[in-house]
């Protein structure tokens, strides 16, 4: 590859890492990788100025302004900074700084992994706040901003006009509490705090940014130059009297080895803070010499930001062990020989799945290299072959679950392995909330934190417990009392009397969900003709694939599934289906409702048509049977009358069903 290619190549390499750090919150590689890009380009760009561009990444901001808001062209520039990655690179910035003005002052501050914004107040009103976008237009995303309860709405003594730049990001004990929230519903984890801010940060849904639990650190004036200021610190000081909150320290030193020192000291304690960082920020003090020195295209010539690298240390990895996550997932963690790294000492390190691990050969007893992932989790780099001890196995997950010995299975979607367990204990609190949730047992009153503390109380260790519960001692524990007590009782009670359907859906038997329990209980009519269904009777059930009729016939089969509908069964809870099909008219036609329906609700509408062994879907396709069709129906109706297929009206409808 000739050296044109080779640029081409890193420019576009980098502006699609660009997209996914900074307009999609989903990077794929570590900052470091990043860097290293960065730093070849810009090497290659100094060695031929005949290819220079003007839209390199290495003369540009990365990030746009999105169209999901509206864009807003910033009146002090957002730059970004130069980035140095070794004591030697910041000298040559003291040098190039003290050979135009002289002797300087440094202020050294943390560098904050977050999202850069800018808020504008306007006679002591925050009247608007944008991200940094491309560092000449952002986003506005004021709305969002003002659920963040360290931004000040209203300023004292204030002057006119007054910008601040800030950088928005997330505790580190609100993103573990966060992915904890995630993990118990089964959805998908954040890969880490930064992302977690700016993506939080860019929601349409503000009530989705204000349960994020954003923070910030102001770190700049924007307009400085309006106000009577001479110096960085003068100006942090300033915010701080104004209710801003700050970096936690600012020292100034004019001497570059207490700098270094001060680096280094941030660098070795940066495990022991709340919030991330990715290195040190050292800036000129004086606003004045900041004037001479001015700014490139990209970053101003008074500023260096100090990346901490990536620390890689060897260890030996004494054991594996396996955890079961709330969701039924083994995740294995190597325990290491411990070793500081990144401020802190590590005796463990993430494995992620047997994929991984089969993939790097990593066996107990090897030497390897670890490093801490985006400064956060510790995580295996490779092994070093050379001092691998004699006898040493492949490493490989059990088959069965090391918490209640269920079976173990590989998710059809990715490389996790899976406990199949109905009452296993690691699972318990998100088995427990999945069985009460609206979708399927929908026992009102019975939340989380309930769940946990009944847990706790050792009151609930089976969804079947539910049915036995003590409402006396329930009435008793904190929070309670004796109407939360039997309010709960009648919904158990009343959740008793259930279709069949929801408890299908409540067992949370895997690609059986909503739609799926409807089917099932329909065809089936009750709990144990499903059961004892054979696989030929099940994949005769509309949407029913062989993936479907193993996951099912598997459940059935375990013996946890067996003692939990046994205890069900005592309790007196439904095992019949409710709108079981006997009159199939509608065998293997699917309906669309769209509009506004007046004889009759959509509810009741798809229990009608489920009821006589058809399906209600939610789009259009060449699939489509029927559309039904009320007042006002929009896209719906003319996809179906490009696609020529039948639209019934309202009464037709009810006509084809008598």
């Amino acid at each position: 590859m000739d050296v044109r290619e080779q640029i081409t190549a890193l420019r576009e390499q980098l502006r699609y890492h660009n997209e996914k750090y900074y307009n999609e919150d989903a990077p794929e590689i570590t900052d470091y990788e990043y860097d290293m890009l960065q730093r070849q380009l810009r090497a290659l760009e100094a060695e031929h100025p005949e290819m220079a561009d003007a839209n390199s990444p290495t003369q540009r901001v990365g990030g746009t302004a999105s169209s999901r808001f509206a864009k807003v062209t910033h009146a002090y520039p957002l730059e970004s900074l130069q980035d140095v990655f070794s004591f030697d690179e910041l000298g040559e910035f003291y040098s190039r700084v003290e050979n135009a003005v002289g002797q300087a002052e440094y202020v050294v501050e943390y560098k904050i992994d977050g999202l850069s914004v800018a808020l504008e107040y306007v006679d002591g009103v925050f009247v608007r706040g944008a991200t940094r976008g491309d560092g000449q237009v952002g986003e506005d995303v004021t709305k969002n901003l003002k659920t963040i309860k360290d931004i000040p709405k209203k300023l004292e003594n204030a002057p006119p006009h007054l910008i601040v730049r800030g950088e928005v990001y997330m505790k580190k004990s609100v993103f573990d509490a966060l992915n904890a929230e995630l993990e118990l519903h089964d959805k998908p984890l954040l890969a880490n705090p930064r992302n977690a801010a700016a993506g939080s940060l860019r929601q349409k849904d503000s009530r989705i940014t204000r349960e994020r639990r954003l923070s910030i650190f102001c770190f700049n004036i924007q307009n400085s130059d309006e106000l009577p200021m001479e110096s960085h610190v003068q100006a942090l000081d300033y915010l701080k009297s104004l209710g801003f909150p700050t970096s936690p320290r600012y020292p100034v030193y004019t001497d570059p080895q207490d700098v270094q020192r001060e680096i280094e000291n941030m660098g070795e304690t940066r495990g022991e803070l709340d919030f991330d960082i990715d290195g040190a920020v050292v800036k000129v003090n004086s606003f004045a010499q900041r004037e001479t020195l001015g700014s490139t295209a990209k970053f101003p010539r008074w500023a260096a930001a100090y990346k901490y690298p990536p620390e890689v240390k060897q260890t030996v990895l004494q054991d594996i062990v396996v955890q079961v996550g709330r969701t039924g997932v083994l995740t294995p963690r190597a325990i290491v020989a411990p070793v500081h790294l990144a401020g802190t000492t590590v005796t463990a390190a993430t494995l992620h799945n047997q994929d991984f691990i089969s993939q790097k050969d990593i066996r107990i007893g090897d030497t390897v290299k670890i490093r801490k992932a985006g400064e956060i989790i510790p995580e295996i780099l490779e092994v070093v072959l050379e001092k691998r001890p004699a006898g040493t196995t492949p490493y490989f997950l059990p088959a069965k679950c090391p918490v209640c010995g269920a079976a173990v299975e590989r998710d059809e979607d990715g490389a996790a392995l899976r406990c199949t367990g109905a009452e296993c204990p690691a699972q318990l609190s998100r088995n427990l909330a999945h069985f009460v949730s609206r979708e399927a047992m929908n026992i009102d009153g019975l939340g989380s934190a309930i769940i946990d503390q009944l847990i706790e109380e050792k009151m609930l260790a089976n969804p079947a417990d539910l049915y036995s519960l003590d409402f006396e001692k329930l009435a008793t524990l904190p929070g309670l009392g004796q109407k939360s007590a039997d309010n709960l009782k009648a919904a158990i009670d009343k959740s008793r009397e259930n279709d069949l359907s929801r408890l299908l859906c409540a067992f949370g038997i895997r690609q059986v969900g909503v739609k799926a329990a409807k089917v099932l209980a329909s065809h089936f009519g009750t709990l144990d003709a499903l059961m004892n269904a054979t696989e030929e009777a099940l994949l005769e059930v509309p949407d029913v694939g062989k993936t479907t009729a193993d996951a099912l016939r598997a459940w059935f089969q375990s013996p946890q599934s067996q003692d939990l509908i046994a205890r069900l069964r005592a309790a007196n809870v439904n095992f019949t289906s409710h709108n079981q099909v006997t009159d199939t008219r509608l065998a293997g036609k699917t309906f669309v409702l769209t509009g506004a329906l007046r004889l009759f609700t959509r509810d009741e509408a798809t229990a009608k048509i489920e009821s006589f062994g058809g399906k209600a879907a939610g789009s259009v396709s060449k699939k489509t049977s029927y559309v039904v069709a009320g007042e006002n129906a929009g896209s719906k109706l003319k996809k179906a009358n490009e696609l020529g297929i039948p639209v019934l009206s309202e009464q037709e409808f009810l006509d084809m069903l008598q």
